[in-house]
């Protein structure tokens, strides 16, 4: 069996400044898990209400997922990740004054411009590294650089957990009584403030990332893709060629689905533990972050599988056995669902870049639209967590909500055992990257 590099020795450092941001960005998205229940305490949210973080952050995704693609198919990759972190640090920026006016509406505005940078910088990240060599290597690629996201994940869960969360929970009783006394609204009001310094912190470490993208040497997209004999090659992608990829379609689907569940259970874990452990808050904050550890082990461990293992076969494994680890969650909650949904954060680790790897093959100069595409599914989070804090908030029942990760792995399980099938007008490679200076 003929070995691939999976990067090559001329295109190291651009790859290296590039994983970075695959650590950079997962901060901010799971911050949020965070975010939800400090906003509950603070803003005295219902769990619909709270969902809506998620809503106004993946809508981010959502709408400037093909604008990046555009902006990168017309200038290049370079170009798209600067503008996509520029976007992050000012969104971050903006928690300082929607803490100081205390509106529950203007976070979700930062929400949402944070969102929008991290839309140009997965577009442009997952299409630059899955394209930055070998096209047979690029799902091995694509999940080593995917690995590291998980430990910025474990870094936003322990930098919220223990900088955000205060630790004080009061009880009915205490709350009336502050309320009597006029101080409840300023107990609040530190509440929400305690979001500034995290948040002020990551807007200045992007800025500095910026600037070394900036300033460093990339490689340069070559446009002259190979089709199949009979078949030119074009200078841009064109979207209407998309819809004659089935298999690309479907992956669509499949990262809305999947990404819904991803979403949705790490935005409830903590409550989860709440309601049927009876943790306070800074404790049900360390089963998020024993999730994440366990999603960034399934990462690492997965990359290694699949130089034995086909990606796609090793994702139909991992995603019945989530259906059988949620399903336990929802039968038995407690104990024995809580671990249940931590160790599912194990076998959905594989699922975002190799949903993305396969959806993308074989598109060839379609390759950044595409790309940008599959990001724009990532609004399933918007839709899913708001409907599981709905089903939670109408059954009084957390555990009932988790039925939406079940559903969602059911899809992937079948799209990586038949739907992922490549078809359509294959490309022989789908972009190739030379060195030059930039």
């Amino acid at each position: 069996m003929t070995k691939h590099k999976i990067v090559a020795r001329e295109n190291l450092l651009p790859f290296i400044l590039i994983t970075a941001l695959f650590y950079l960005w997962a901060i901010p998205n799971n911050l949020n898990d965070i975010l939800i229940p400090q906003f509950m305490k603070s803003f005295e949210l219902n769990r619909l209400q709270a969902g809506l973080v998620q809503s106004a952050f993946y809508l981010g995704y959502f709408c400037m997922a093909l604008p990046a693609a555009l902006v990168m198919d017309r200038y290049n990759y370079k170009t798209g990740i600067i503008i996509g972190l520029l976007l992050f640090a000012t969104g971050a920026f903006l928690f300082w004054p929607a803490a100081v006016v205390g509106k529950f509406g203007l976070f979700l505005v930062a929400l949402y411009v944070i969102a929008c940078g991290l839309s140009f910088l997965e577009t442009g990240a997952n299409s630059f590294i899955s394209v930055l060599g070998d096209p047979d290597t690029s799902a091995q690629r694509l999940n080593f650089s995917q690995a590291f996201n998980p430990l910025g994940a474990m870094t936003g869960a322990f930098v919220g957990s223990q900088f955000i969360f205060s630790g004080v929970e009061h009880s009915d009783a205490q709350v009336e009584s502050m309320k009597v006394a006029g101080t409840y609204h300023d107990y609040l009001h530190t509440e929400i403030l305690r979001v500034i310094p995290p948040y002020m912190i990551i807007g200045v470490i992007i800025l500095v990332w910026a600037f070394l993208i900036w300033k460093v040497k990339f490689p340069a997209e070559t446009d002259n893709v190979r089709k199949s004999k009979d078949k030119p090659g074009n200078e841009h992608g064109h979207m209407a060629m998309l819809f004659k990829y089935p298999h690309f379609i479907k992956g669509v689907i499949a990262q809305f689905f999947y990404i819904g569940a991803q979403v949705g259970t790490w935005s409830f874990t903590i409550q989860y533990v709440k309601d049927y452990m009876h943790k306070p808050e800074k404790e049900a904050g360390i089963y998020l972050i024993y999730a994440l550890l366990a999603f960034g082990t399934g990462r690492f461990v997965s990359t290694a599988l699949m130089r034995k293992f086909e990606p796609q076969k090793l994702m139909g494994i991992y995603s019945l056995i989530n259906v059988m680890l949620v399903s336990m969650a929802i039968l038995n909650p407690g104990f024995l669902g809580a671990w249940a949904l931590v160790l599912s954060s194990f076998f959905m680790s594989l699922m975002f870049p190799t949903i993305f790897a396969l959806g993308v093959k074989g598109l060839g100069p379609n390759t950044k639209i595409g790309g940008s595409m599959i990001i724009m599914a990532i609004i399933g989070g918007a839709v899913w967590t708001p409907i599981m804090g709905w089903i939670s908030d109408s059954t009084h029942s957390m555990a009932y909500a988790m039925i939406v990760p079940v559903i969602s792995y059911v899809y992937v399980c079948y799209y990586a055992l038949a739907g992922s099938k490549v078809s359509g007008l294959i490309y022989e490679a789908s972009e190739q990257v030379v060195v030059a200076s930039h």
